[in-house]
């Protein structure tokens, strides 16, 4: 029997409750490692925020005569802590924190942006209107993350006691090794999907090629060499995500929410690659990032101008088979 619409709207609540139940796990202790007064105002402003979400999505549940899932909601929020403690092993926590909050409120909004239009499509204008509110905080907090890379890429090198040569190594082979998981996602994206928006996945997968090249090409310039253990890590990674949405019913609308919200964490990385090369005076490496950079931004624009091409092929699959 097709699946009624709104039966889907309640399972795209559903997600956006589990999506903020591991934002809630992640802000709560992000504002401790921010590393600057500034950033854990902004983390500490969007935990509050990110509380009246969870709320607002839990009582349209309520309404609807759902519930949320406490198997998704228990993972998603495992994988916040997760996060937090990643984060807190590494030599540059305020850089990665930002970096992958950035990414993560790219996450939250594709998943709103998809949300409100499934509300549309169903007749539930109160469902789309608190989206596009929840959508507009979200947008609002990854604009101040943008504003403050510099604060954090300072908080970063402050807490580091490599030379200007090493860090940029370091943040080189870090470029590298999530160029090597673009290309492992981006290899199995144009079989999970079809129409337009496989061709920006295929066109976009030639360009990180291309990145994976030429950053490594430059790390070695500086005497480096790619990390295999960490380019491996998350190959795998992006093995196992291609995996999951091979079990999701909905498949071409999650991975553009994701393939968007991976193109913010490598333009989180690739902000803070240029302004540690241009503290450390290398122009090469500083133009090569901002080379790097208007792709990311450019393919994670073409994403979501064919969110609702997802969307669409999705819902056709779910509601005729």
């Amino acid at each position: 029997m097709p699946l009624r619409l709104q039966d889907q709207l309640n399972r795209y609540l559903t997600d956006a409750h589990s999506i903020e139940k591991q934002a809630l796990a992640h802000l709560r202790t992000a504002p401790d490692i921010a590393g600057d007064p500034e950033l854990a105002t902004a983390f500490s402003r969007h935990l509050t925020e990110t509380e009246a979400h969870e709320r607002m999505v839990r009582e349209l549940l309520v309404e609807r005569g759902a519930k949320p899932s406490r198997l998704k909601d228990a993972v998603m929020s495992v994988g916040g802590k997760g996060f937090v403690l990643f984060a807190r092993l590494q030599p540059d926590t305020p850089g990665k924190l930002v970096a992958h909050s950035l990414s993560y409120e790219a996450l939250e909004l594709a998943s709103y942006e998809q949300l409100a239009r499934v509300a549309d499509r169903a007749g539930e204008p109160h469902v789309s209107g608190v989206a596009r509110q929840i959508l507009d905080e979200e947008r609002r907090m990854m604009h101040q993350l943008e504003d403050n890379f510099d604060r954090s890429t300072a908080a970063s090198l402050a807490a580091e006691a490599e030379s200007p040569r090493e860090r940029l190594r370091k943040y080189l082979a870090d470029a590298h090794a999530i160029e090597e998981q673009g290309i492992e996602l981006l290899e199995r994206a144009p079989d999970l999907t079809d129409g337009a928006l496989a061709d920006v996945y295929a066109e976009h997968l030639a360009e990180t090629r291309q990145h994976a090249i030429l950053v490594a090409a430059r790390l070695e310039g500086l005497g480096g060499d790619i990390s295999t253990l960490k380019d491996t890590a998350l190959r795998m990674g992006a093995m196992n995500w291609s995996a999951i949405f091979q079990t999701h019913p909905d498949t071409a609308a999650k991975l553009a929410a994701f393939t968007f919200a991976f193109e913010h964490l490598e333009i989180g990385g690739y902000e803070q690659l240029r302004r540690v090369a241009g503290r450390a005076g290398d122009r090469d490496t500083a133009a090569l990032a901002e080379r790097i950079l208007l792709e990311e931004r450019a393919a994670a624009n073409r994403i979501a101008e064919h969110f609702d091409e997802a969307l669409t092929a999705t819902l056709d699959e779910l509601l005729t088979t």
